[in-house]
């Protein structure tokens, strides 16, 4: 199936399109909302701009796939692949990405407050500036994912493991990340102001300027770990 005929098709009311192949179709800013592309191949496929609001993706192939500046607002992207697509300034309030492989996808500025990433994989992932106010990133495999200056405000990140990964001057505050592993992670400047860190493993974090204030840091290893006074611990938290 080519752009042409799934356009033409969902215009005269058809929305099931479910395992199609539309490897490299051009779908910029196309309207389809609703739509159901369940296991579809859309490798390579551009949909940036693309109006995608309660469509139906889960198990879509988007490796490689352009989605800037599409709006996916509850959209069900439930283990998708999205290895290295641009969903940078995408619009995914309330999406469904549990169990998607967003390994090295620019998600740079992207809303994703409330979207359900549980048990996500974002490797090495951007995440710039992002939206992820009140996001569920249980399990996430977040490694070496940057997440400088991105809004994780009330975020879910309960067993994320987030080794490696920057945080420079992100809000987590009232975040919760209890046994959440951020072993040698930066959070220079970071807010965990009110943040519950309980039995999280912050061992050799770099946690420089960070305002920890208020944050339940009950059981964290912080054993070579650079407080916020600059200081090296030598010990866990008891």
């Amino acid at each position: 199936m080519n752009a042409e005929e799934l356009l033409e098709r969902y215009r005269s009311g058809e929305r099931e399109f479910i395992g199609q192949d539309l490897s490299g179709a051009d779908l910029y800013k196309a309207a389809l909302n609703g739509v159901n592309l369940s296991e579809a191949n859309l490798t390579g496929a551009d949909l940036s701009g693309a109006k995608l609001t309660g469509a139906y993706l889960a198990g879509a192939n988007l490796t490689q796939a352009k989605l800037k500046q599409a709006v996916l607002r509850e959209a069900d992207l439930s283990d998708c692949i999205l290895v290295g697509a641009n969903l940078a300034q995408t619009k995914l309030l309330g999406a469904v990405l549990a169990g998607a492989d967003l390994s090295r996808a620019d998600m740079s500025g992207a809303n994703l407050s409330r979207a359900d990433l549980s048990g996500a994989v974002l490797i090495q992932g951007e995440l710039t500036s992002a939206n992820l106010t009140g996001a569920y990133l249980h399990r996430v495999d977040g490694r070496e994912a940057n997440f400088w200056q991105a809004d994780l405000c009330r975020a879910i990140l309960r067993e994320a493991n987030l080794a490696q990964a920057s945080f420079r001057e992100a809000d987590l505050s009232r975040a919760i990340l209890r046994l959440a592993n951020l072993q040698g992670a930066n959070l220079k400047g970071a807010s965990l102001n009110g943040a519950v860190l309980q039995g999280a493993n912050l061992r050799s974090a770099y946690l420089v300027d960070a305002d920890w204030q208020r944050a339940i840091l009950t059981d964290v290893e912080l054993t070579g770990a650079t407080l916020p006074n600059g200081a090296v611990m030598d010990a866990a938290l008891g």
